[in-house]
């Protein structure tokens, strides 16, 4: 029986090695294929560009304070409010400022009164002294007589001249209490759109205390930090690209207004504003970068419709020398067009699969679809 059970195993085991060394091809398995379009990377001129970041502001912006010292009576606007040039915002309590210029008016009145008084009296003076000339050449008169009224109309004009003066120094007075009643109705500087309120009635309003806050309407400006290697190139009127994080979709041209002459001796910076075209969808305080370009240099691009994002990650589709995908992660820089900057990841001239959307194609073979 084990001899007969060796017997078995030995042929079971001899025809396996016969079919082992069986002369019968095998095939290997051959990878899907998958049509698709299929772009090249290349290389050109990129700019050399240094970033400007900076915040969104209206062109002219004011913070209201009181110029005077008096309680809140009045806040007549709200966050959001638009204001005309020259509207009424806030008012304080002018009981005592009121009370001031109405003694100051009186004090005008009293001045000019006296000073009519005087004048009446001057004319008198001076008409008298015509009549006692001529008497005295006549020679009715006596020398003393004639000095004595020469002297009083002298005297009265004297006094008109200081009360004309009084009556001036009364007006002054009068006209610094109209301005100082004046303070307690603060306007609008310009038209524009209240964008902060800090005080509500009741409160008490000082000289330099904010109240509200008032931005122009209309196009905002982008101000920004430049580094100090890109100032040199920089010049009013000059054209740069902007990209706001809120709006990624708008690709907004803006036009350096100011350059401020001198940098920030801690950071080596200079703060330049540019002028943006009206946006509806721009507002103040949003965060923005400019790109400045300061010279040129080769760059490796790719078209962006070959790019898709894998979780956090870009990534494309790079072809091998038999055509099957292999996905590769890749480092991207600026964007030119339609054409991205790839720092990493793609050599010149590799083929990349274009527009892959979320397929699957790593290992996959190509067939080129025109």
């Amino acid at each position: 029986m084990r001899v007969f059970l060796y017997i078995c195993a030995l042929a079971s085991g001899t025809a396996v090695l016969a079919g082992c060394n069986s002369s019968e091809p095998v095939r290997p398995s051959l990878a899907p294929s998958v049509r698709a379009r299929v772009a090249t990377s290349c290389e050109q001129q990129a700019p050399v560009t240094v970033l400007a970041t900076g915040t969104l502001h209206a062109r002219e912006t004011a913070v209201l304070s009181g110029q005077v010292m008096g309680r809140v009576q009045q806040v007549l606007v709200r966050e959001g409010d638009t204001a005309r040039a020259g509207q009424t915002l806030v008012v304080l309590d002018d009981a005592t400022l009121r009370a001031s210029a109405e003694q100051a008016e009186a004090a005008v009145k009293a001045a000019e009164n006296q000073r009519a008084a005087a004048q009446t009296n001057a004319d008198l003076a001076a008409s008298t002294l015509a009549r006692y000339q001529q008497l005295q050449e006549q020679k009715s008169v006596s020398p003393q007589e004639l000095d004595e009224v020469t002297r009083r109309a002298q005297a009265s004009s004297a006094q008109v001249d200081a009360l004309r003066g009084q009556v001036s120094a009364a007006n002054a007075q009068a006209a610094g209490a109209r301005a100082m009643l004046g303070y307690t109705r603060i306007a609008a500087p310009f038209a524009g759109v209240i964008t902060a309120r800090m005080v509500d009635p009741g409160a008490m309003a000082s000289p330099g205390v904010p109240l509200l806050q008032i931005d122009s309407t209309g196009p905002l400006q982008l101000q920004a930090t430049v580094a100090e290697s890109a100032i040199g190139v920089m010049h009013k009127g000059m054209k740069i690209h902007v990209k706001i994080d809120a709006a990624p979709s708008l690709d907004p041209i803006g036009s350096v207004a100011e350059i401020l002459p001198a940098a920030d001796p801690g950071t080596r910076s200079f703060l330049i504003k540019i002028d943006l075209p009206p946006l509806p969808q721009l507002r103040a305080g949003m965060y923005a970068a400019a790109s400045v370009a300061t010279g040129m240099r080769q760059a490796i691009v790719a078209p962006r419709s070959a790019l898709v994002l894998r979780g956090s990650l870009w990534c494309a589709y790079v072809l091998d020398s038999k055509g099957i995908a292999q996905l590769r992660y890749v480092t991207l820089g600026a964007q030119q067009g339609n054409l991205m900057e790839v720092l990493s990841g793609i050599s010149t001239g590799e083929k990349l699969v274009d527009d892959p959307g979320d397929r699957d194609l790593a290992g996959k073979r190509i067939e080129v679809q025109p």
